[in-house]
């Protein structure tokens, strides 16, 4: 028996059998939904020999037949009313659950959004997303269609439009995204340094979207693929030719207990946001002695260098200031390594020492109690016995776990840890093929930085036009990322790296060895790769950044 809980009080399974009976009642069942009608199939008990076992065990039972395939909304009434006046908890089951789990959600007595049911379901080896419309409510509108649509206006999503309006611009093209402002978010390390002003990092979202693309300022609730359309929050659909998804991470604050409580005060900071930013560089003006903590999550996080960047410079404010040997410095990382590829390691080490850093590896961030100023870590030992680990703080900078946003998660596009399912060369949908994907929701083992970014959207503009024919040849993306890790003010150890870890500088090493701290790396960080993001990524220009073709 494969009974599938989907709340504390319901749960689903394929067809119970008269041998099944003792078992449910001895889990705690009361009540039993049949929703199969008798006779569908050959080996099917009739719901009399159950329904006469299981109230001699003192179990509550109803018949509540529903064809397959065949849900009205009179069905889905009748089974909510049942469910709300049965005794809990209740187990309903049809040929393989599917019908029950399907009456259950649409009966909207789950208190979940449309995403948490579909992720619901999902977890529990059940398909919903073919309930998606009705889930969502009344249809606001008729469905929209366009050749291509874009999930996301972060960008990759903008830089992909663009690249696609310079090599065709007559294309109908659409992003999906409800944000009103764009963040140029490789800023926000240098604004928790006090080099940046946040300002400078933002803009409105409408005037950095192409003119030529059709901004659909909504929420996606999910994916139809088999009918090309994506659905969003309030039924609408907007069908597609070709889809590129690219809606970026979702930061989860809530998987540290305590720490939405305290974010932005109690020394508490990230400069993984853009509010809380200016108040690391506040936090860190103001300290003059005691402990200072910096934390690093369990991979993959966008910029993997920022948690460490952020602890450099501001070790640098304070060697500058005089005070840093009244600092008390500490990184806790819930990896193994300093960085993943190790050829930057050195440069970085020395780094360490100067500024007299303590590396604690394999320490996650999981509790903070702001008032009490008090960090919890959890570390696995080699025995594989857990550990916490508490220590207070003055300051403390963190970076929250990262994952896909939900509707990813519980999409039939996702593979089984949640990220979009790509191809990681082509980046082209493994099993849809006029879907594509790219930036930081993707399941490629590259860097998810701004500077893949950029090498990523010129290889799937390329492969969706030629997957509409207005192109030949296969492009292909070799895992290039960047990441200018900011070891002190005006220095900077330039990272560039392909899948596996290959080093791949752009520059001769004697005009900028990536490896050693460099001034001009410094230079290019803060004077050109902003308006190289403004005026030449999401623009189109594809400087350095043309796409590779596959042989």
């Amino acid at each position: 028996m494969n009974i599938k809980q989907l709340s504390d009080s319901f749960s689903v399974s394929p067809q119970v059998l008269v041998t099944d009976i003792p078992a449910v009642a001895e889990m705690g069942f009361r009540t039993i939904i049949c929703n199969r009608p008798d006779g569908e199939g050959p080996d099917q008990p009739t719901f009399v020999e159950l329904a006469d076992i299981a109230q001699r065990h003192g179990i509550q039972v109803h018949y509540l037949p529903v064809a397959s395939g065949q849900v009205s909304d009179a069905d889905v009434s009748a089974f909510g009313e049942c469910l709300q006046n049965a005794p809990q908890p209740v187990l309903a089951y049809c040929r393989t659950g599917t019908r029950s789990a399907t009456l259950w959600a649409l009966s909207g007595l789950s208190g979940l959004s449309v995403v948490d049911l579909l992720a619901k379901g999902k977890s529990a080896g059940l398909d919903l997303s073919g309930l998606l419309r009705r889930m969502a409510g009344p249809q606001t509108g008729p469905d929209e269609h366009h050749d291509i649509v874009i999930v996301g206006a972060g960008s990759a999503g903008i830089a992909t439009a663009a690249s696609l309006l310079a090599r065709a611009p007559d294309l109908d093209i659409a992003i999906i995204d409800a944000a009103d402002v764009h963040y140029y978010q490789p800023g926000w390390t240098m604004v928790g340094a006090g080099v940046f002003q946040p300002e400078t990092t933002a803009r409105p979202m409408q005037t950095v979207l192409p003119k030529q693309v059709k901004w659909i300022k909504a929420a996606v609730a999910g994916f139809e693929p088999a009918g090309n359309a994506v659905i969003l929050e309030g039924c609408r659909a907007v069908k597609y030719r070709q889809l590129i998804v690219c809606p970026g991470l979702k930061l989860d604050w809530n998987a540290i207990e305590g720490l939405p409580q305290t974010l932005g005060r109690n020394g508490v900071t990230s400069n993984y946001r853009y509010d809380l930013a200016p108040y690391t560089w506040e936090l860190v003006q103001g300290l003059k002695r005691g402990k200072a903590l910096f934390t690093q999550p369990p991979m993959p996080i966008k910029c993997a260098g920022a948690p460490q960047k952020a602890m450099y410079l501001s070790c640098d404010h304070w060697r500058r200031m005089g005070v840093l040997d009244q600092i008390d410095v500490q990184f806790f990382n819930a990896g193994a390594v300093l960085f993943g590829v190790a050829d930057y390691v050195p440069a970085l080490m020395q780094y360490v020492e100067r500024y007299g850093i303590d590396l604690n590896f394999g320490f996650n961030l999981s509790a903070i109690d702001g008032n009490a100023k008090t960090a919890t870590f959890t570390r696995t030992l080699a025995d594989g016995v857990k550990e916490t680990v508490a220590t207070d703080f003055d300051m403390i900078h963190v970076v929250p776990p990262q994952r896909a946003p939900d509707f990813i998660r519980a999409s039939s596009l996702s593979d089984s840890a949640g990220w979009l399912d790509v191809d990681q060369a082509t980046l082209r949908h493994k099993t849809h093929g006029n879907i594509f994907g790219l930036g930081d929701a993707t399941n490629t083992p590259n860097a998810k930085t701004a500077a893949a970014a950029r090498k990523q959207a010129p290889v799937v503009a390329h492969n969706v036009l030629a997957a509409l024919g207005l192109a030949k040849g296969v492009a292909s993306y070799d895992g290039y990322g960047s990441c200018p890790l900011t070891v002190e003010r005006g220095k900077i150890v330039l990272a560039e790296f392909l899948y596996g870890g290959k080093v791949a500088p752009t520059f001769p090493s004697w005009l900028v060895d990536g490896t050693q701290p460099s001034r001009l790396a410094w230079l290019l960080k803060e004077r050109v790769l902003p308006p190289l993001y403004w005026r030449g990524m999401l623009k189109g220009h594809e400087w350095l950044a043309h796409p590779q073709m596959a042989d």
